[in-house]
């Protein structure tokens, strides 16, 4: 908002709540204020939309998010010393709302109102299995805006054929579309990462999978993939192998990478 109040560098707010990042926590901090606010942008127009940022740390996004028109702001925060840099900047707008705790177990939908989007620098060591969570109910949302890994960011861009593309790929593009937004060095966090960093924006479908379908995915990617080298016959084996490709019409000597969306959709459907 253009009348927020003067906030504190967030430096000193890292050294005021003694915030030295933690390896365990997959923390990466995020300072630059130009490079933040990129990424907002990269969300699009936030006007009256209920944002969710999980794992905001001294909150260099979560600012940049309450300089938007969101109808409000919550931040899920593990690590109970960030917990406290938020709560002082909470106190300075009431749009802000702050849950220590872990967000792998919760359930959003059910504590955030619509529309709602979720925008966060996502810790590493559990940005893939909070996505593959969300991806679950990727109607309740109405977009994501993501930052990960680079390879991660990636994976879930790739196109068949090729070495990125794999079970977390047609898990995201099954229910969403995809875009690789922005790159980021190693050099614009503090502690600077081995790795370059990726936003991911991930739209969800007008059309979502049942429960039950989605499980059936879950399932099949993870055993088309566990084996890359193999065929599918053999890879699918468990699941009816031969017998299953033939009904689907895709030939058993086939490997995973080279199965587009549809064809995996239609294995998922007869499982």
């Amino acid at each position: 908002m253009s009348d927020a109040p003067a906030r504190p560098p967030l430096r000193d707010v890292i050294a005021r709540h003694d915030l030295a990042a933690r390896r365990s926590l997959g923390q990466h901090f995020l300072l630059d204020a130009n490079l933040i606010a990129r990424i907002v942008r990269c969300a699009g127009p936030l006007d009256g939309r209920h944002v969710v940022e999980v794992g905001p740390g001294p909150g260099g996004l979560t600012r940049a998010l309450l300089d938007t028109e969101a109808a409000s702001i919550t931040a899920i925060e593990l690590d109970r010393r960030a917990v406290g840099a938020i709560e002082e900047l909470a106190a300075t707008d009431p749009r802000l709302r702050v849950i220590a705790g872990d967000a792998l177990a919760m359930d959003l939908p059910g504590q955030i109102p619509v529309p709602r989007q979720i925008v966060a620098n996502l810790p590493y060591n559990v940005a893939s299995p909070l996505l593959v969570g969300w991806l679950r109910q990727a109607a309740a949302f109405e977009r994501m805006t993501l930052m990960f890994q680079q390879e991660v960011a990636e994976r879930l861009c790739a196109a068949p054929d090729g070495p990125d593309y794999g079970r977390l790929g047609v898990l995201a593009q099954w229910t969403c579309d995809v875009t690789l937004m922005l790159r980021l060095p190693p050099a614009a966090f503090v502690p600077p990462p081995k790795v370059w960093s990726a936003v991911v924006a991930l739209v969800p479908h007008a059309e979502q999978p049942p429960p039950a379908l989605f499980a059936a995915m879950e399932r099949l990617t993870a055993a088309a993939f566990g084996q890359r080298r193999k065929m599918l016959r053999g890879a699918l084996k468990p699941l009816g192998g031969e017998a299953l490709l033939a009904r689907a019409g895709i030939a058993g000597d086939r490997r995973a990478e080279t199965l587009g969306i549809a064809e995996f959709d239609r294995l998922a459907r007869l499982l």
